[in-house]
């Protein structure tokens, strides 16, 4: 699968060490006075070590990688003490990974770790077959990015309902509430296997079909998780069939609503999905909807 990792520039790497502690993972180690990667299975793609490296060797790049496996990190992180197991647990939530929080928690519930007191806790799991979900209980740990913020996963959780006051014709100072449920959107930057969309139902859609059509939100977007594309315009189409194909098979989305404009170039996009389903081996629901350019829905069926 192609996902992001971390990449070692050789020639700039002085084999300092500077971000060893920081990989709570075990992931790098020294190697003939160099940072190597050790295993693609223990190295998440966040970035923790990149901020220490004083050299600028260290980037994150996308390719095909072995899937980052937390149990396997676990056995690696739980003889290095309390404060490393911290460590990497706030690590994984200040990005958000609760899947791979729910592993990390449930893992050390097995071996008899109890980490409530420093801020997490189990409750019991929302579906069955699922690791406990972890609730955070530390409010004064805000969540802190490796990276670029634009492409931070977060999972909003909005409860829509609390909206004050409803929105008066002809007000230019109303807030509608958004129904976007999670950040990034754009289909490059998403991770595929996000907890957001686990089991979800996922909407894809063209760039243009949300200014077009004014009631996007109420009628396509509520209480779904979102990725939007360019079919004509953005490059690497291949990434993109890899990842829908990754939400289909490994988080195992419930159903996937292709929307495009009239326009011809956006069928592109209906057979991205096509595609990426046929390679991921399991048919998930595909509904296709063309929206005209002045924001009327065109035709509505499944694919």
């Amino acid at each position: 699968m192609k996902r992001k990792i971390v990449e070692i520039d050789e020639e700039l790497c002085n084999g300092c060490g500077e971000c060893i502690p920081n990989c709570q993972e075990g992931a790098l180690q020294i190697i003939d006075s160099k940072a190597r990667l050790i295993s693609d299975l223990f190295c998440d793609g966040l970035g923790a070590c990149i901020g220490h490296c004083p050299e600028g060797a260290i980037t994150i790049v996308e390719r095909e990688a072995e899937p980052y496996n937390e149990r396997k990190v676990m056995e690696l992180i739980i003889p290095k003490g309390r404060n490393t197991i911290l460590a990497h647990l706030k690590h994984l939530r200040d990005h958000n990974e609760v899947d791979f929080l729910n592993v990390a928690i449930q893992y050390l519930k097995e071996n008899d770790i109890d980490m409530s007191n420093e801020g997490f806790e189990l409750k019991k799991p929302a579906k069955a077959g699922y690791p406990d979900q972890v609730i955070n209980t530390d409010p004064e740990q805000p969540a802190q990015a490796c990276g670029c913020m634009g492409s931070q996963a977060m999972d909003f959780n909005i409860d829509h309902e609390e909206v004050n006051e409803a929105p008066t014709a002809g007000s230019d100072n109303v807030n509608i509430p958004s129904e976007l449920k999670q950040w990034p959107v754009q289909l490059h930057l998403l991770n595929p296997q996000a907890s957001y969309f686990r089991d979800a139902d996922v909407v894809l859609t063209a760039d243009c079909v949300p200014f077009a059509m004014a009631n996007f939100h109420s009628r396509f977007l509520k209480g779904k998780s979102l990725a939007i594309a360019c079919p004509k315009l953005d490059t690497n189409k291949e990434s993109y069939i890899q990842k829908l194909a990754s939400m289909i098979a490994d988080s195992r989305i419930n159903s996937l609503s292709v929307i495009m404009m009239e326009v011809p170039c956006c069928g592109g996009l209906l057979a991205m999905a096509e595609t990426a389903r046929q390679k991921a081996g399991r048919n998930v629901p595909i509904k296709r909807i063309i929206v005209g350019i002045k924001g009327d829905v065109l035709e509505e069926d499944w694919a």
